[in-house]
């Protein structure tokens, strides 16, 4: 294990103490005090993971999350917060958070939720900084081309404009090519989280992927199985 993660968060004990147990698992760790500090720690590293608390001095860790996002969409960020309202999570989660534990938090499940949040980056095909392979980068069906280093997508060689999300959608959908996928295994893979049980919004978005990719094709790549989810595979 050789991950980095930067750890923002301005109380100097649970730093320190997620800095020990962070190191004795393997990865390397970066900390900032405050949220100037975090960004700043942000844009000069590589980091692989950000555990960010939301109650920080000089910039709110919300604005931080922001801030972070227009410059990274993939990177998964953890929040730490000692608030435990909905509309704080809610607020973090939508502006791009994976994750989030409220404090006082038990170690084990930090740890836990740290190694799903790698774990899921990876299924989702996000290459680790240290990690970008120098081999094949593209992934394919039919004429359908996706590269993942580049992140350029083409179909029958018209060039494809997706959303960060979208685009992690259909690098998923093409990992995973002839098989079936639930809601449920799309929304956790893409997503990284429940959505509080919508998987609505799984179908709004292979709509979207649809609409970009398939429309006007004479071979549609991804289908309904009805009552369970979809899969793209090419039409024999």
């Amino acid at each position: 294990m050789n991950e980095a993660i930067l750890v923002i968060e301005d109380e100097v004990k649970i730093a320190r103490l997620l800095e020990i147990e962070l190191e004795s698992e393997g990865y390397r760790v970066g900390k900032a005090n405050n949220g100037t500090e975090g960004l700043e720690a942000f844009r000069r590293g590589h980091w692989d993971l950000i555990l960010l608390d939301i109650m920080l001095p000089e910039i709110s860790g919300i604005e931080v999350l922001r801030r972070i996002r227009q410059l990274d969409e993939r990177i998964p960020v953890i929040l730490l917060t000692a608030k435990s309202s909905v509309e704080d999570k809610v607020s973090g989660l939508d502006l791009g958070a994976n994750d989030y534990v409220t404090k006082p938090f038990r170690i084990e499940e930090l740890l836990a939720r740290i190694r799903a949040a790698l774990r899921l980056r990876n299924t989702a095909g996000v290459a680790s900084p240290a990690e970008v392979s120098s081999g094949d980068a593209w992934l394919g069906a039919a004429g359908l081309r996706l590269n993942e280093q580049t992140r350029e997508v083409f179909r029958d060689g018209d060039p494809v404009e997706l959303t960060p999300r979208e685009y992690d959608l259909l690098v998923f959908l093409l990992k995973h090519q002839r098989q079936v996928l639930s809601r449920e295994q799309i929304l956790q893979a893409v997503w990284g989280y429940d959505h509080y049980g919508d998987t609505n919004i799984v179908d709004v978005y292979i709509r979207y992927v649809r609409k970009k990719i398939d429309r006007g094709r004479a071979q549609e790549l991804i289908h309904t199985v009805r009552g369970v989810g979809y899969v793209l595979k090419e039409q024999p």
